[in-house]
């Protein structure tokens, strides 16, 4: 017979380990056999055994029902053998099991019609063979208890068949929604990018190319001014290098890397020059590094760095004249960041640069996806940015 499903496909709808398998037929078969034993010792057998000695039948009856250990390896073969069996000893329950191992593991109609045939020829024979005071109910039981189990079995088997290609289906349903989401992503993310070099790098570029020229088409321009222009052009010019680094992670097929002018990508080791940075602006900054900040992972430093960054610039912005503070501290469970400046003590020039807290939101993504936290806030008149990020912090995204 072929209409027999492979093992792969059995133990899929089974879910069960192949200890838990043979330990259910185990007990499954030693249910039956007790069951045959004990029906041949209360009641006459009614098959072509019907008047031999009882042990014998009962011997007959508990072979029968060890068949049934082999069900799942050849339900066919094992339901032919239990039914010569029933003919032999009246052995029903062995039946039914066998007959219900044949509905649940064959597929194919024909196949399904032929050995409900042969179940029922099986009943035919003991029908005859035994008691000659049989009426119809008791044929109508015996057909029933033979082809129930294998409609039933059969009936089992497609629902469960159902389920798991319901299952299938809502996991694949699953996972093109999971596609198309990271491909609007894509699409965003691209978008994103494009505003990104058309809008921003376009009016950056200008302020460089404006810069430059300022200080190149007057030889004779104030020293401050001048050193003013050349610091406009680098910070513009800086601001083009970590842009277009950002670009290189939005866009889709492009590798994100340093800047087109070899600068290392951001980590503590370029926290002095951030500090250096402010002071040539005219703002006064101290750092203070305590331990070894070096050795953490990448990911870390580079959450750090834009700590210290974010803090500057928002005391530039906000606290003209303050004197800025920043620590690093390594600790035993991990590295804390303190960004502190006192209350603005300078008048601002001009108006205050665009902002609407963004930044802090950035990094406290940034910290939380290292499980840390940042808390920024008021502080004896100036403000104060707290980070924390503990040693088993992983690696997150740029």
């Amino acid at each position: 017979m072929t209409g027999c499903t492979g093992r792969e496909g059995r133990e899929a709808r089974e879910g069960h380990g192949g200890w838990s398998v043979r330990r259910k037929d185990a007990l499954l078969t030693a249910a039956v056999v007790a069951i045959g034993v004990a029906d041949t010792w209360l009641k006459p057998s009614n098959g072509l055994l019907t008047g031999l000695p009882t042990p014998l039948v009962a011997v007959v009856s508990g072979l029968v029902g060890c068949l049934l250990w082999w069900r799942r390896r050849n339900p066919c073969a094992v339901a032919l053998a239990v039914m010569a069996g029933y003919v032999v000893a009246f052995t029903p329950v062995s039946l039914a099991v066998a007959m219900y191992t044949v509905g649940e593991r064959y597929r194919r109609i024909r196949t399904l019609v032929l050995l409900g045939a042969a179940g029922c020829a099986a009943g035919v024979v003991v029908l005859w063979a035994g008691p000659p005071d049989w009426d119809l109910r008791d044929a109508g039981f015996t057909f029933a208890f033979i082809l129930g189990p294998l409609v039933v079995g059969y009936v089992v088997a497609i629902r469960r068949d159902l389920a798991l290609e319901a299952r299938a289906t809502v996991e694949a349903l699953e996972r093109e929604q999971h596609l198309l989401v990271e491909r609007a992503q894509v699409v965003e993310r691209a978008r994103i990018a494009r505003e990104l070099h058309d809008v921003v790098a376009h009016r950056v570029g200008n302020i460089v190319l404006t810069a430059g020229a300022l200080n190149a088409g007057h030889p004779a321009l104030d020293p401050a001014v001048a050193r003013a222009a050349e610091l406009i052009r680098g910070e513009g010019h800086q601001a083009l290098e970590e842009l277009r680094e950002v670009l290189g992670v939005l866009t889709p097929g492009r590798r994100a890397g340093p800047a087109r002018t070899g600068s290392p990508p951001p980590d503590v080791s370029r926290l002095q020059a951030l500090v250096d940075h402010a002071g040539r602006l005219g703002r006064r900054t101290t750092l203070r590094v305590d331990g070894h900040p070096e050795a953490l992972p990448h990911p870390v430093q580079r959450a750090i760095h834009r700590i210290v960054q974010e803090g500057l610039t928002n005391a530039a912005k906000h606290a003209p004249g303050a004197e800025v503070g920043v620590l690093v501290q390594c600790r035993v469970d991990g590295v804390e960041v303190w960004v502190t400046n006192g209350p603005p003590t300078g008048s601002r020039d001009g108006a205050p640069p665009p902002g609407g807290g963004n930044g802090l939101i950035g990094l406290r993504e940034r910290v939380g996806l290292l499980d840390g936290t940042l808390s920024a806030g008021p502080c004896d008149g100036g403000y104060r940015i707290d980070a924390f990020i503990p040693h088993r912090a992983t690696p997150a995204a740029h």
